[in-house]
């Protein structure tokens, strides 16, 4: 479960976040959608402790994530690419990857071969370091990653923005079936109203740093959230 108490964020004095309370119990598929620059990165940011908010709390299971590091246990996440250690091979990073998750190399190789049909032979057994590959393959990478140990909650920003359509579909199926598996909870930040709306039981619209819709999805009509989006 993640609960968001008064957090607020500032750049140069702007008032960029400002969340009084937010809730995202265990097992949702949260959508957060909205235009660029309204915060959706931000928060994806301050929920991870990668920024410092300028008040408020982030509690990941009942812990605050500034004060602990348990909650990374189970968590995953994959922002951009700039977050990947790119000048290591692809094997490398998920050796390093299955190494801080005390993952043996049978099991790390049975989690990969989950991705085989979206790597579409294109990542694995390439001989070149991840800074050398497209975006895209660049994307699927960390998604992988981010998915590799299990994690119970998982945090995505943009995951659809660089994918091919086959690489779409294919994330879209996984995401569904992980989560039912697994019980998990994700929370996947984009801007594709029609992928956002196909994936999320439930889907949360930011503008100018506040929540202003949150919508329990059940056939969430397209036009209506994007009303909502530019109003």
């Amino acid at each position: 479960m993640i609960e968001i108490r008064n957090l607020k964020k500032y750049y140069n004095k702007r008032e960029v976040l400002n969340i009084p309370f937010l809730l995202i119990e265990d097992g949702q598929v949260v959508g957060l959608t909205g235009n660029n620059g309204q915060g959706k990165s931000t928060l994806l940011k301050l929920i991870l402790d990668l920024t410092k908010p300028a008040s408020g709390q982030v509690l990941i299971n009942q812990a605050d994530v500034r004060k602990t590091e348990n909650w990374k246990s189970f968590t995953g996440s994959y922002l951009n690419e700039s977050y990947l250690i790119d000048y290591l091979r692809v094997e490398e990073y998920f050796s390093f990857i299955g190494f801080l998750n005390n993952i043996n190399k049978e099991e790390q190789d049975k989690r990969i071969a989950r991705f085989e049909d979206f790597f579409r032979g294109d990542i694995l057994n390439q001989s070149k370091y991840i800074r050398d590959f497209s975006t895209g393959n660049k994307c699927k990478i960390g998604i992988a990653a981010a998915f590799l140990s299990n994690p119970k909650i998982v945090f995505l920003d943009e995951p659809f923005a660089h994918l091919d359509p086959y690489s779409v579909g294919f994330v879209k199926a996984f995401f569904k079936e992980y989560t039912t598996s697994n019980q998990a909870t994700l929370l996947i930040s984009s801007h594709q109203l029609n992928i956002v709306c196909a994936i999320s039981t439930r889907v949360i619209v930011l503008k100018a740093g506040n929540v202003v819709g949150d919508i329990i999805n059940e056939n969430v009509d397209i036009d209506v959230l994007s009303n909502i989006i530019n109003a």
